[in-house]
């Protein structure tokens, strides 16, 4: 029996609820609190935990770290593209309201504020994965003896 055989299954159930709680935050967030930033943590804490049981690697197969400079780059681009379309539209910099200018009910504004966490939410969690991945991936200057 392998002696992490209980932090494994328990890790096994407790990521994905750790995933859909992130997902809520998110898609929660421009009702209450709660948003891109709070979710991108939530997401990458949860990348980091499957790290922490699985192995560094285990973590770099299923999330590569090109993914994570392809999504940090994203999330920027988004959150930037959706203040320069409202520009394009003759509004100011993340001036929501251009997206439905004819809408009585702020659709707009939910468009605007959806596109904009989801910058955040992609820039956080692939920021925190680079920082945890980049320390993590460092090669101890003690030997297991020395300890």
């Amino acid at each position: 029996m392998s002696p992490h055989l209980v932090l494994r299954v328990v890790a096994k159930m407790l990521i994905p609820l750790i995933a859909l709680f992130a997902f809520y935050v998110q898609f929660h967030g421009d009702f209450g609190p709660g948003g891109g930033f709070q979710a991108g943590v939530i997401l990458a804490a949860g990348i980091i935990l499957y790290a922490l049981v699985f192995g560094i690697d285990a973590a770099k197969k299923a999330v590569p770290p090109s993914w994570i400079r392809i999504g940090m780059s994203f999330g920027v681009l988004l959150y930037g593209g959706t203040g320069v379309a409202t520009w394009m539209l003759g509004g100011n910099f993340l001036d929501y309201t251009q997206f439905a200018p004819e809408s009585t009910h702020a659709a707009g504004q939910h468009w605007g504020i959806f596109a904009v966490e989801l910058g955040v939410f992609c820039t956080v969690t692939c920021a925190m994965l680079a920082i945890f991945y980049a320390f993590g991936s460092r090669t101890p200057e003690l030997s297991d003896e020395d300890w």
